[in-house]
């Protein structure tokens, strides 16, 4: 540029009325103006030249003419760096002040003016050294009297907003403006702030100086913590006394570019339709600035960086700049191609300037969904398959397609028809859900003598419509040849099951009907052969070649195995083919009833009152097992025979099938009477039949019921049977109680006596015969075989083995006691003793007392004490009262050495 004053631009006061103040950016043209005063000037149009305000620039090199001329003061080399400084607009009638920021920088220069945090301190730190303004208290007019009248009040002053740049890097403290009042110069006058920010939380912040009133910001400030202060300004005199009105001073924290746009999510998700056409809209992104909203810090533009993959072109969609929201740019999009796209977006604040904005980035993942766009296409024209006859539920053959859209979608899932070559409903085609072929199942059986093969014409579609555009493909239509297996068939009963009539009864060897089965296989001769399957009473018989029905045995109608008049059996008829195959089938006899059953009389026992009253009475009926016809109405009559059966009894007719009996003479003496009747039928010809009914004739009380005493007598039994009876349950009874006397008796006398015999009759308690008892107990070689059972005693010698009392044999299986071995052994007696001792207490022929056990072996030792010491002869006295205490099986002893009496 030149040396000289050189004009750059115009500022009007019109763009200066924001209180936040308004950035203006200018890029000047590097080119050199080819003389001094040839350099265009920006001009601002509409301005309002009739306000007087004055201008001043923060940067010394540039000034402000009165009419919003920008110039260079002194010598600019060159603007290779950008430039930045405050403009400042003071009313000169009213206290109004504006401001704004300047930057410079040239046209296309490749470091377009970043702003960053170092340049916004720079840039403050310009501002800041301008000189601060002059804040005035208003000063009071007092309302006084003149010849005039009242003196008009004027009007206070209206303070202007302090302005303070945030992030500030100081220094600090630094001032903003300084408060005085005009009656600083007549007494002392001592300066305060009061509000947010100054004595209140957040406290610290702002202060002044009491005597100077110059106010200071203490610190950095930050826009988005708090953007406004307000503060009141207070003068008093050095008593406290108020000397002015408190002032308002508006702080607002001018915003500075010094926050990201951020995105609400780092990757975003959105969705469009394949065959789109261009303009359709995909997903919105959302990025947010903390800065202002109202200024470019805060306005965020968008655009797309990149895009991934680039077919079928590489910008296929666009953003708009303000919103957010991604549209399609082109046509194209096919999902069978590109499935998806990944965008990354870009968000710059100041208005999406690249030079001044911060920016930030997100991801938008683009997925392309289906659409029906692919038609389904068969693998081959023709599909075969072969299937047995008279099988269902068989897969022929199964058939493949191709579709190129989304798999197990609507768009994707073929659904199968069958259009020509079964008009029977033989074949239905069902989908796998997982491969989407088409099975082709046999829902009705086929016959092999009726068709050998078909030809089917399917054709398949989608689940859902084609999409709007899309022709149907040639390869949705294939034929089906499917060839018929000849098996063989079993015989069918041409009938099944087949119904006959015939009256009960018939005799056996007749001819019922011709049950025959007829082979289906028409191109192979085979013949039939006949077997019974099922016949419950075994009445019927077949013949093995022709199937004729024959009786072997009479046909009741009442049988058990007749239900509601039918009889039903079984056949079965089998082919000679390879392999063989059978048939059954059902024969239903209806058996026609005959009169061949006589009726039954009901009931057949009665009870009535020894005199004729009018309830004295038996109603009566009958029981036919035949049917209608043959049953009734019954006639009911009296026999001739006996005599007095007509002379004491009557019967009337009721009804068809009801009759009463009754007496015919006033009283009848109480028993029990047999009172035959003949009841008829009504076949053709009538059954009869002589019943006979026990009527039990008694006395009555008043309401006419047998009393008990009659009842008894009714039976047949007179007063002296009565009494038979009594006293043969007297005698009954008696006998019942001798015997439980004898029990108990026999039951004193076992715990009495401890042997089965009586100890007075019975010698062996009291004198045991040996025939040698040994040379005492100083005679150790004694004979053992001395203490062996007597060889003279016949009885004892033969009995059996083991160790029994021998005055009692077993009535049931002996155990078996230890025998004596045939060397004895002089230390095994203990043992001996102990094994017969086991063999006694578990054998269960022994009697539950003790008694004498006679042992064939007692051993060769003895670890006894010697008895040699005892003197039966002594004449000494001896209590011997304590064997009484040892039970009645030493009773005897004690009486015989006690002293007691013998019984």
């Amino acid at each position: 540029m030149s040396r000289m004053k050189t004009m750059l631009f115009q500022i009007c006061v019109k763009d200066l009325q924001t209180p936040y103040g308004v950035n203006l950016t200018v890029l000047l043209s590097n080119s050199v103006p080819p003389s001094p005063f040839s350099v265009s000037a920006v001009k601002f149009e509409d301005c309002q030249r009739s306000r007087e305000v004055g201008f001043f620039s923060s940067d010394p090199n540039f000034g402000v003419r009165p009419d919003g001329t920008v110039y260079a003061e002194q010598e600019v080399a060159n603007l290779s760096e950008p430039v930045q400084f405050m403009v400042t607009a003071r009313g000169l009638h009213d206290p109004h002040i504006w401001e704004t920021t300047v930057k410079l920088a040239l046209a296309g220069h490749p470091h377009p003016l970043p702003l960053t945090k170092i340049g916004i301190e720079e840039m403050l730190s310009r501002v800041w050294e301008s000189q601060p303004r002059i804040i005035k208290f208003p000063r009071k007019h007092q309302r006084g009297s003149s010849s005039n009248g009242l003196r008009r009040q004027k009007r206070d002053w209206v303070i202007p907003p302090i302005n303070v740049p945030e992030n500030s890097r100081g220094p600090f403290p630094h001032m903003l403006v300084r408060i005085r009042s005009d009656q600083d110069k007549d007494v002392g006058i001592r300066y305060s702030i009061t509000g947010a920010g100054a004595d209140q939380p957040p406290s610290g912040i702002y202060n002044i100086d009491p005597i100077s009133g110059n106010m200071f910001v203490t610190q950095p400030l930050d826009r988005e913590e708090r953007a406004s202060f307000h503060l009141r300004a207070h003068a008093v005199d050095m008593n406290g006394n108020q000397v002015e009105n408190p002032i308002d001073l508006y702080i607002y924290v001018i915003d500075m570019n010094d926050n990201r746009p951020e995105f609400q999510n780092q990757v975003y998700n959105g969705s469009v339709a394949e065959g789109s056409k261009p303009g359709s809209s995909v997903m919105q992104v959302t990025a947010t600035d903390s800065d202002d909203s109202t200024t470019a810090n805060g306005m965020v533009r968008y655009r797309i960086l990149s895009q991934t993959p680039h077919s079928p072109i590489p910008n296929m969609f666009t953003i708009n700049s303000e919103t957010g929201d991604i549209v399609t740019v082109a046509a194209g999009l096919d999902r069978e191609k590109v499935s998806q796209y990944t965008i990354i977006v870009q968000a710059t604040d100041m208005e999406g300037n690249l030079n001044f904005g911060l920016s930030n980035t997100a991801t938008a993942l683009i997925s392309i969904t289906d659409i029906n766009d692919n038609p389904p296409e068969l693998t081959v024209r023709t599909f075969s398959g072969e299937v047995p006859e008279n099988k269902v539920n068989v897969v022929v053959t199964n058939l493949t397609v191709v579709d190129r859209d989304q798999p197990h979608s609507p768009n994707w899932n073929a659904v199968y028809r069958i259009v020509s070559g079964d008009p029977s409903g033989h074949f239905t085609i069902r989908t796998n859900p997982i491969t989407n072929e088409g099975m082709l199942t046999v829902v009705k059986p086929v016959d092999f003598e009726m068709n050998r093969a078909f030809m089917l014409t399917v054709v398949v579609s989608n689940q859902a419509h084609l999409a709007s555009g899309i022709q149907s493909s040639l390869q949705s239509t294939a034929g089906v040849t499917i060839s018929v297996q000849d098996v063989n068939e079993p015989p069918v009963f041409p009938v099944n099951p087949k119904m006959i009539r015939f009256e009960e009864g018939v005799p056996a060897g007749t001819t019922l009907t011709v049950f025959a089965a007829q082979d289906p296989d028409h191109f192979v001769h085979q013949s039939v052969r006949y077997s019974k399957l099922s016949d419950p009473a075994n009445w019927l018989k077949i013949n093995r070649t022709n199937g004729q029905i024959t009786t072997m045995a009479l046909l009741d109608r009442e049988s058990m195995y007749v239900k509601n008049n039918v009889y039903e059996a079984t056949f079965l008829a089998f082919d000679s083919g390879s392999p063989q195959a059978s048939g059954t089938g059902t024969l239903q006899i209806y058996l026609i009833d005959v009169n061949d059953n006589a009726p039954v009389l009901i009931p057949r026992e009665a009870q009535v009152c020894e005199r004729a009253r009018p309830n004295s009475k038996v109603n009566i009926t009958a029981s036919d097992a035949d049917a209608d016809p043959n049953v009734g109405p019954f006639v009911f009559e009296l026999p001739s025979f006996p005599a007095s059966v007509r002379r004491n009894w009557t019967i009337s007719r009721l009804s068809g099938d009801y009759a009463q009996l009754r007496l015919r003479i006033p009283y009848l003496e109480a028993g029990v009477y047999e009172i035959p009747i003949i009841v008829s039928d009504s076949g053709n010809p009538p059954l009869t039949n002589r019943s006979v009914i026990r009527v039990k004739v008694c006395p009555c009380d008043d309401n006419g019921d047998c009393s008990a005493t009659g009842a008894v007598a009714a039976a047949g039994l007179g007063t002296g049977a009565i009494i038979a009876i009594l006293i043969c349950i007297i005698i009954l009874l008696s006998m019942v109680l001798l015997f439980v006397v004898w029990m108990k008796r026999r039951e004193k006398e076992r715990q009495a006596k401890p042997l089965l015999i009586d100890p007075e009759d019975d010698v062996r308690d009291n004198i045991l015969k040996y025939d040698e008892e040994g040379g005492g107990e100083e005679d150790q070689d004694y004979d053992l075989s001395q203490l062996q059972q007597p060889e003279s005693l016949e009885h004892i010698i033969n009995k059996p083995s083991g160790v029994r009392r021998v005055d009692e044999r077993p009535v049931i299986a002996e155990s078996q006691y230890p025998v004596r071995p045939s060397l004895p052994h002089p230390g095994d007696i203990g043992d001996f003793i102990n094994d017969g001792l086991r063999a006694a207490d578990n054998d269960p022929t022994a009697p539950p007392y003790d008694s004498l056990l006679v042992f064939d072996y007692e051993g060769s030792g003895s670890t006894a004490g010697s008895v040699s010491s005892l003197n039966s002869t002594s004449s000494g006295d001896q209590d011997y009262d304590y064997l009484n205490d040892w039970g009645p099986r030493f009773k005897k002893l004690a009486d015989l050495y006690g002293g007691g009496d013998d019984d």
